[in-house]
C-alpha cells in the first residue's frame, strides 16, 4: 500500500495515499434536518449538530479534511470554536484523520465507543486491517468512554450511542431527535457494517470476535426505528442522488427506509458468503 507520510507536531503519521478522490473533494455544506448539518467532503461524511450551549461534530475525514470542515461550518454561519463535543462512527483514518487537530484547536471533548479506545489512542497502529505500518492518523485524546446505550447530552440535545461493531471493534451509530419549524424527526447516523478485509474471519487473529460482532450488528440494525437516516460515507446513503448543492431544504429525502434495508441485505449477503469460506 502506498503511504503518504505526514509530520504533525513531530509525530510521523503514515496515512494511506491510495484512496478515492471523492474522499477529499469539496462539497457544499447544507442543512439536513432541524439543527443537523452536513459539513463533510464529497464522500466522507461529517455532521454538525448545533445547540445553544455549543456544537457537536461527528467525524473529521482525512488529516487534510480539517480546513474543509472548518470552512464548511463557518459557511453555514456557525463558529468553529463553538465545537464542544467530538464523536466518531469508527476509529479509521478516513473518519478520525483530523480529529486530534480539531480537538487541539477547539478544546472540545472527545467521546468514543470504549471498544475503539486502543486504536484511537495509538493512531490506528493496532488496527486489525490497517495497522502494522505505524499510525495512520494522529492519536486522539479520549475524554469519555461510551458503552452501548449511553447518552451524549449538550444544550437540550440527547444522542444515544449504539454499539455496532464489526467494521471496527467500536464502530457505532447515533440515534437522536431534531426539530425544525414544522416537525420532529428521529434521526439515525448509521455506521453501515461494511466488510473491508479479504481474509477469512478465522485468519484475523487481532479481532477474534469479528464474525460474532457482524452477526450481532446486522441483527440489531434491522430492528431500529427512525424517520431519517444518513451514514459514515455519503455513498452509503446515496447523498448525491438525494441532494444537490443549492437544493431547497427538504428533510424528507433522507427518509428512505427501503434504501437502509437494502444496504443491510447486501452487507448480510457479503457476510454470509465470507462465513461460508
Amino acid at each position: 500500500m502506498c503511504l503518504l507520510t505526514l509530520f504533525t507536531n513531530a509525530q510521523t503519521v503514515n496515512e494511506p495515499s491510495k484512496r478515492p478522490e471523492e474522499w477529499s473533494r469539496n462539497y457544499a455544506p447544507f442543512r439536513i434536518a432541524g439543527n443537523l448539518y452536513y459539513v463533510g467532503t464529497y464522500d466522507l461524511a461529517s455532521y454538525l449538530i448545533t445547540t445553544p450551549r455549543g456544537n457537536i461534530l461527528i467525524n473529521t475525514g482525512l488529516a487534510s479534511s480539517g480546513p474543509q470542515i472548518r470552512s464548511n461550518i463557518e459557511a453555514l454561519g456557525f463558529k468553529f470554536s463553538d465545537t464542544r463535543i467530538l464523536l466518531t462512527t469508527q476509529a479509521h483514518y478516513d473518519h478520525l484523520g483530523a480529529m486530534a487537530e480539531v480537538q487541539k484547536a477547539t478544546g472540545a471533548k472527545m467521546m468514543l465507543d470504549e471498544k475503539d479506545l486502543e486504536v484511537a489512542t495509538d493512531g490506528g497502529s493496532s488496527d486489525y486491517e490497517l495497522g502494522g505500518k505505524g499510525s495512520t492518523f494522529k492519536p486522539v485524546k479520549v475524554d469519555r468512554l461510551l458503552k452501548n446505550g449511553d447518552t451524549i447530552s449538550l444544550g437540550g440535545m440527547n444522542l444515544v450511542m449504539l454499539h455496532h461493531p464489526g467494521h471496527t471493534k467500536g464502530s457505532c451509530s447515533y440515534l437522536f431527535d431534531v426539530k425544525d419549524e414544522n416537525k420532529t424527526y428521529r434521526v439515525l447516523i448509521a455506521n453501515i457494517p461494511t466488510i473491508i478485509t479479504d481474509r477469512k474471519f478465522s485468519e484475523i487473529t487481532a479481532y477474534p470476535g469479528m464474525a460474532a460482532d457482524y452477526a450481532y450488528t446486522l441483527d440489531v440494525m434491522k430492528q431500529l426505528h427512525f424517520d431519517l437516516w444518513v451514514a459514515s460515507h455519503a455513498s452509503q446513503f446515496d447523498l448525491h442522488k438525494k441532494h444537490k448543492p443549492g437544493d431547497a431544504y427538504n428533510p424528507e429525502v433522507f427518509a428512505d427506509r427501503a434504501g437502509f434495508d437494502e444496504s443491510l441485505r447486501e452487507i448480510n449477503a457479503a457476510f454470509l458468503k465470507k462465513q461460508a469460506e
